[in-house]
């Protein structure tokens, strides 16, 4: 899958709770994505990189393309949320429950660090038909 172009209803599984994060320079974050800090710490859309740490999911859009960085926050639950599975030999299994689940972009996670090129998603809670469950 290609990353977010608009709005992702993003199902929700489980609630934990809802926090704020500064969005980074040149940054549109769409709702429903998976949210991640980067090394400097501020909150940008899930990517293939090393440096990123996951944070939930994003409740609404946080569009601070013409900011700089801390200039707007974005919301993000913590919780369980659905992902697109992978492909081929990165397709996520139900063998895979309870392992690790890594960042393919803002939308899709994948059974392996892609040669160590990608950064932990979370917890792979369940796969169904539609995805991955992954906890933050």
């Amino acid at each position: 899958m290609a990353a977010l172009t608009a709005a992702r209803s993003t199902p929700l599984r489980e609630t934990q709770q809802v926090e704020s994060h500064p969005v980074k320079a040149a940054t549109r974050i769409f709702p429903g994505a998976l949210v991640c800090l980067d090394a400097t710490g501020f909150a940008v859309p899930g990517g293939v990189a090393t440096t990123l740490r996951p944070v939930g999911r994003a409740e609404a859009i946080a569009d601070n393309t013409a900011g700089a960085s801390g200039d707007i926050q974005v919301r993000v639950r913590r919780g369980v949320f659905r992902f697109a599975n992978s492909a081929a030999g990165d397709l996520i299994a139900r063998a895979d429950v309870l392992g690790t689940a890594f960042i393919v972009d803002d939308q899709t996670v994948a059974k392996t660090n892609g040669g160590g090129t990608r950064s932990a998603a979370g917890t792979i809670r369940d796969v169904d038909a539609q995805g991955v469950w992954v906890l933050f």
